[in-house]
C-alpha cells in the first residue's frame, strides 16, 4: 500500500499513523496487529488468543480499541478474539466508496474468510451491531453466532427512526450528518473535542476514562476518518426512498437463523430501549435479550466485566435459550 492515497489526497502513511491506532491493551498483554485483505480493501485487525473465532466490530465514534477489555476476557476464556477497524476508520483503508451496509457487511465476512476460518461469532456495537445484523442475514453460513449491543435490527431501526418522534430526536445526530462537509469539520475541530462531548453525553453515570476519550479524539483526527465515519449514516438516510435502499431493507426481511444475544444499556440516550426491544421478531433462532441497568450507550466500556461475563457465558452455552 506504499504511496497509496485517500479520497482527500492524503498519503496512507499520514492516514493511519501506527502510534494512533496500534495501542496497548489492559494487563500489558501483547496483542498482534496486522493487516488483512478483503472485499477490495485492506483492514487492520488486533488479535489475541486461540480457539473459535470471535470477530468484534466497533461503532461510532470509536475504533478497534473499544474492545480492549473483551479481547483479554475472550482470549482467557479460550477464544480467538479479533477486533477489526471498519472501512475508513483506524488503521483500515479509506476508500472513496463502499460505505453502504451491504458492502460493509461483505467487508466483515471477507475478513472472516481471510482469517482462514469457516465462520465466526460476530459481536457488534452501534454501527458495528447494525452491520453484524446485516452480515448474519446476508451470509448466514459464515456467522456462527450473533451478539449485538446498543443497536436494533435494521428494519426495527428504520421503523423507530421514522415512526417514533422520541427516537428520531434521540438519533438527531444522524440527521445532522446529512449536511455536506459540516459534520467532518465539527468532528475534527479543536482536536476532536466534539468526539469527547458525544462520548460523555452518550455514556451512563460510569463515564469513559480520560485515556479512552483522548484515544478516540486522536483517531477521529486522522485525515479522512471523519468523512468515512459519517458516510454510512448518510447512506442510511438518503437511500430510504432510493431503489438501493428499498432493495436493502427487503433483503433484511430474511430472518436471522443463528443464536442471537442482544445487549442494551437501560440509560442509552441514543438508542432507546423501546426501539431496540422487539428485534427478536426478526430472529428464527434462540434469542436472548439482556438489559444492563444503569449503563448508557457503551456498556462494553462502562462495565466491561459485566458485559464480558454475559457475552462469554452465552458463547459457551451449547443451547442458548430463547
Amino acid at each position: 500500500m506504499t504511496g497509496s492515497t485517500t479520497p482527500s489526497g492524503q498519503s496512507s502513511s499520514a492516514q493511519h499513523p501506527t502510534s494512533v491506532v496500534r495501542l496497548g491493551i489492559p494487563g500489558g498483554r501483547e496483542v498482534t496487529h496486522r493487516d488483512v485483505a478483503a472485499n477490495g480493501a485492506r483492514f487492520h485487525i488486533a488479535e489475541l488468543g486461540d480457539g473459535p473465532l470471535v470477530l468484534l466490530l466497533h461503532g461510532f465514534p470509536q475504533f478497534w480499541w473499544t474492545w480492549r477489555h473483551q479481547l483479554v476476557a475472550l482470549a482467557d476464556a479460550g477464544f480467538r478474539a479479533v477486533a477489526m477497524d471498519l472501512r475508513g476508520v483506524g488503521g483500515s483503508d479509506r476508500t472513496p466508496r463502499g460505505y453502504d451496509p451491504a458492502g460493509l457487511a461483505l467487508d466483515i465476512t471477507g475478513v472472516v474468510r481471510s482469517l482462514g476460518e469457516p465462520d465466526a461469532a460476530l459481536v457488534g456495537h452501534d454501527l458495528g451491531g447494525y452491520l453484524a445484523w446485516t452480515a448474519a442475514a446476508m451470509r448466514p453460513k459464515l456467522v456462527r453466532r450473533l451478539a449485538v449491543s446498543s443497536m436494533p435490527h435494521p428494519r426495527r431501526w428504520r421503523s423507530a427512526m421514522l415512526g417514533d418522534v422520541r427516537q428520531s430526536r434521540a438519533g438527531s445526530y444522524i440527521w445532522g450528518f446529512q449536511r455536506p462537509w459540516v459534520p467532518e469539520r465539527q468532528l475534527t475541530a479543536d482536536d476532536g473535542a466534539l468526539v469527547g462531548r458525544l462520548l460523555h453525553d452518550w455514556s451512563g453515570p460510569r463515564l469513559l476514562d480520560d485515556e479512552a476519550v483522548a484515544a478516540y479524539r486522536r483517531a477521529m483526527c486522522i485525515p479522512s476518518t471523519a468523512h468515512c465515519s459519517v458516510e454510512p449514516y448518510r447512506w442510511l438516510v438518503r437511500s430510504l426512498a432510493r431503489p438501493d435502499g428499498i432493495q436493502f431493507y427487503r433483503r433484511m426481511k430474511r430472518p436471522v437463523r443463528v443464536p442471537t444475544l442482544h445487549l442494551h444499556g437501560s440509560l442509552d440516550p441514543v438508542m432507546r430501549t423501546r426501539s431496540a426491544a422487539g428485534s427478536g421478531q426478526y430472529v428464527e433462532a434462540p434469542y436472548r435479550w439482556r438489559l444492563f441497568d444503569g449503563l448508557g450507550h457503551f456498556p462494553h466500556e462502562e462495565d466491561p466485566v459485566a458485559f464480558s461475563t454475559e457475552l462469554i457465558n452465552w458463547l459457551k452455552d451449547p443451547e442458548p435459550d430463547r
